[in-house]
């Protein structure tokens, strides 16, 4: 394959469609570029027909979920992909099987993340994310690599984060603040020096309302890793 198609950038997305629309902006925006010419090619598949990632992990047929995200990923390295990107925290249950299956890179969100708050000095950190990345441990094990400790809500609070992201955000709802004031509040008392929004319906409420910076946001993390892996000078904001 010749090293121009290698250039592209493949993004696995569509899970949810928003927040797939979401990274590609965010990476135009952090790419200081004066022509089109100057921004990273890139290739994005949302593909919408995902079986929901949470409910698959928790009820054991995380395989289907894995088989299509592979078929998808496939298809990424096929048509010339350099790195894929994949705009969704659960799926990255199932990253380090997919990598053993490719000969191209996925950029893997969760350990970027974590690696960020390690060289802040971060030590407590809130994980605000879906029943399905809480249990299945992707940003513990991460976490645990750097010396992070991290704190997941009590269920009464786990389930309001599941309503923002559920309820709100996936039915295309800008999200109610004042619930997201009792998380808060909640991380607050719980003595974190941190939160991830480790999950991408998060990052779209946080575009809405904008987080303090206290909350390190997952996907923005995930863009900004898109700009350098393919050399790209990071625009200022």
């Amino acid at each position: 394959m010749s090293d121009r198609k290698r250039e592209r950038l493949g993004i696995l997305g569509g899970m949810g469609p928003q927040a797939t629309q979401m990274l590609y902006q965010w990476i135009l925006d952090r790419t200081d570029a004066s022509c089109d010419q100057e921004h990273i090619p890139t290739l994005i598949l949302s593909d919408t027909q995902v079986p929901d990632r949470t409910g698959a992990i928790l009820s054991g047929q995380g395989e289907k979920v894995y088989k299509h995200l592979l078929e998808d990923a496939r298809l990424l390295e096929n048509s010339g992909c350099r790195c894929i990107a994949i705009p969704c925290n659960t799926s990255h249950y199932f990253a380090e099987d997919m990598q053993k299956e490719l000969s191209i890179p996925i950029i893997h969100m969760p350990r970027e993340t974590v690696r960020r708050l390690a060289e802040e000095g971060r030590k407590k950190a809130a994980l605000l994310a879906t029943d399905g990345t809480v249990q299945t441990g992707v940003y513990h094990r991460e976490a645990e690599r750097f010396g992070i400790e991290i704190w997941s809500p009590e269920p009464d609070i786990q389930k309001v984060v599941m309503s923002i992201i559920y309820d709100e955000i996936k039915q295309g709802k800008r999200g109610d603040a004042e619930q997201f004031a009792r998380v808060d509040a909640a991380v607050r008392e719980a003595g974190c020096d941190c939160g991830i929004l480790a999950c991408t319906e998060l990052s779209v409420f946080n575009e809405y309302h904008g987080l303090p910076d206290f909350y390190t946001d997952a996907m923005a993390v995930l863009a900004d890793c898109c700009v350098e892996a393919f050399g790209k000078k990071k625009q200022l904001f």
